[in-house]
């Protein structure tokens, strides 16, 4: 390796030629070809590596598998070589060769001690910035981590709270309406109701249950004072309890009239008692039925966008992910979003990590609810070109001033208060679109329409 090698490269600028002799002395030329591990995340970062040439990729461990954090693609790019900084740091990622290429890999404790003799206040910078990057790091994942899992917990919370409390309220009156339905069965005995009288009333019974969805509520009001009137004309006590139930399910007087033929006045009141039991028994087991099966399906939505339990990469229909999304975010929705579903046909499955594209649409679909202050409307449209998957969520709000779009992808920039927001800025979702799925991700905004535009390989680099 040359002096001219290194002196072209934008980190070096400034070194003297014996300064880049001594790294030259001290270092190695590492060539590698694609696939060749460089260094490990975990391990002690005893090197300091510097790219002159190729591509490197930079691996980091998830629950599952390891995935691409980042890529080192320009001379002069480097990583490692934090023991010369601190005695306990090791490489933060997995270091494996996406090409053919060659990097000068340096003992991170002779470029501490070249960095003290050459440039002592700088070191003295370096050692306070990188401790306090670490610390904040720490902090930044540890405070994203409950912001998502707050997001996640507070929207799947309100949504379980409906049906839940549905369930709730079906089995207590289940409860009371089993009570009577026993009750009406122990009155019908003692008073000698026949075999006979029974299969007929059962009979007629099953008549009803269909409540007419025509009925006019005016309508009902006046079939049930009909009924109600009929039975206590019979000596019926509870008329204004029996008359709702059987008028909701359809009855009339002249099925009352059948139904006294068959009960008699003996058995009329228990024997209607226990039809409208039974009915009601029908319609509660329904609700509670309707009601688990909802929370069924939130819990399930739940698993679908978290990725529990599955592998990081997979086959993604992209809409269901925004549909799940959508779920979480249900909360925050209201009554005051009208929200447009735009899903192309024919939108094909792509290679992605799911869990991390429904972070992105939290964070997209959250900001845009923010824009339009609760109130607006939300189009979420999917489509296909020759090479990508397209994805655009829109909203009506104000839009996004000029020097606001200009920064919206700059790390750590937010117009949000602190304790606002998913946690999870553009940058990140950006790096996630850019970096880890190799698509794009724009914004075009003017005053009441806002669009981000997401695009997404059909197929992944190097898939055939």
């Amino acid at each position: 390796m040359l002096i001219d090698d290194l002196r072209g490269i934008f980190l070096f600028k400034g070194l003297s030629d014996e300064q880049l002799r001594e790294l030259i002395a001290a270092g190695d030329e590492v060539r590698f070809e694609s696939g060749d591990v460089l260094f490990r995340e975990g391990e002690a970062a005893d090197f300091w590596w510097v790219l002159l040439a190729g591509r490197v990729e930079l691996l980091r461990r998830t629950r599952w598998e390891e995935s691409v954090a980042g890529v080192m693609d320009r001379p002069g790019i480097w990583a490692g070589g934090f023991r010369a900084w601190a005695d306990q740091a090791g490489y933060m990622a997995t270091g494996r060769g996406a090409s053919s290429g060659v990097m000068l890999r340096v003992p991170a404790k002779a470029l501490g001690e070249w960095a003290r003799a050459w440039f002592p206040f700088g070191v003295h910078l370096i050692e306070g910035f990188f401790q306090t990057v670490r610390n904040m790091e720490a902090l930044s994942r540890q405070q994203e981590a409950l912001a998502a899992l707050g997001t996640l917990a507070a929207g799947l919370a309100h949504e379980i709270n409906n049906p839940a409390s549905a369930a709730v309220r079906a089995v207590g009156a289940l409860q009371d309406t089993c009570h009577g339905l026993t009750s009406s069965l122990v009155s019908l005995a003692e008073r000698s109701l026949s075999a006979e009288q029974f299969l007929a009333i059962d009979a007629i019974r099953h008549e009803l249950g269909s409540p007419a969805a025509a009925v006019s509520p005016l309508e009902l009001a006046d079939r049930e004072e009909a009924l109600a009137d009929w039975l206590e004309a019979r000596g019926v006590s509870a008329a204004w309890d029996i008359a709702p139930v059987l008028a909701a399910a359809g009855a009339d007087v002249a099925w009352c009239e059948r139904a006294g033929r068959v009960l008699g006045d003996g058995t009329l009141e228990p024997g209607l008692a226990w039809v409208t039991s039974t009915l009601s028994a029908t319609v509660l087991l329904s609700e509670l039925k309707e009601a688990t099966e909802r929370v069924s399906g939130l819990v399930a939505a739940m698993k679908s966008y978290a990725q529990l339990d599955r592998a990081s990469l997979q086959s993604v229909d992209v809409a269901e992910g925004i549909d799940s999304t959508l779920v979480m975010l249900g909360q925050k929705l209201g009554d005051g979003v009208t929200v447009i579903r735009d899903y192309a046909a024919g939108v094909p499955r792509i290679e992605a990590h799911p869990a991390e594209l429904n972070q992105v649409w939290t964070n997209i679909i959250d900001n845009a609810i923010d824009a339009m202050n609760g109130h607006g409307t939300l189009r979420l449209s999917t489509r296909a070109d020759p090479e990508h998957v397209v994805i655009e969520i829109a909203d009506t709000g104000p839009g996004m001033p000029a020097e606001v779009q200009a920064r919206a992808f700059e790390a750590f920039y937010t117009t949000k208060d602190v304790g606002q927001g998913t946690g999870l800025g553009l940058d990140i979702a950006r790096r996630i679109i850019v970096e880890r799925h190799h698509g794009q991700i724009t914004i075009d905004s003017q005053p009441g329409k806002t669009v981000l535009h997401v695009q997404l390989p059909r197929t992944r680099p190097g898939d055939h």
